[in-house]
């Protein structure tokens, strides 16, 4: 995928601010909290492919400066997750979801909303694949933990059946202090709100850096 005709210049300067950050001469610089070092890349659902890009773009950048970067998609873990489950249980939520749209969509959505969320919330959900993908990355490469990055991804994939904002609160203490880049599709409301992917009310929970 090439760079757009005319970027977002503010999705470019979100990704200029983020890598000038990480490679800070003292260390990766995203937060202002010590031993704190999660960020949020937030942007506009419409530029998702741009963002993607980006990423591809940044990553081969450190990487070929000696960083490892551990690329995590969120769609696929969760996907993952549907597929390790008995064929007659996905089966059967399927069939009540259809009946249960047939007489009121809005019943059948929170239904299916409901069945799924119980396989990614939490800190036994999507949050528990994160960590321990940096987790064997970490033990792979124990001396570049310093030069390590993980950037999570295609959270547009779960929508609406994950809320990202308790995602990082689990990560929290679980990531051997490699910095870690939650991709936000969404919209910014004030200082620190963010509502997933314009639609959901917006959630201030968020402690992180914010780079938009």
């Amino acid at each position: 995928m090439t760079e757009p005709l005319f970027p977002n210049p503010r999705l470019s300067d979100a990704f200029a601010d983020l890598r000038r950050d990480l490679v800070h001469e003292d260390g990766p610089r995203i937060s202002t909290m010590r031993n704190y070092r999660f960020a949020i890349l937030q942007y506009e659902p419409k530029d998702e492919f741009a963002v993607r890009g980006r990423v591809r773009t940044l990553a081969k950048e450190l990487q070929h400066n000696g960083w490892v970067v551990i690329s995590i998609d969120l769609k696929k873990l969760f996907m993952e997750r549907i597929r390790q489950r008995e064929p007659e249980w996905l089966a059967d939520a399927i069939a009540r979801e259809k009946r249960l749209t047939a007489k009121d969509p809005d019943r059948g959505l929170r239904f299916i909303s409901d069945e799924l969320a119980a396989l990614v919330e939490g800190p036994e959900g999507l949050a528990a694949d994160c960590t321990r993908l940096i987790r064997e990355e970490v033990d792979k490469h124990p001396e570049s933990v310093d030069r390590m990055l993980a950037i999570i991804g295609r959270a547009a994939g779960v929508y609406p059946f994950f809320r990202s904002s308790a995602l990082l609160r689990f990560l929290d203490g679980q990531t051997g202090g490699v910095p870690v880049v939650l991709l936000y599709p969404g919209e910014r409301r004030g200082a620190t709100a963010l509502s997933f992917m314009g639609q959901l009310d917006p959630d201030a929970d968020y402690r992180p850096r914010i780079y938009s």
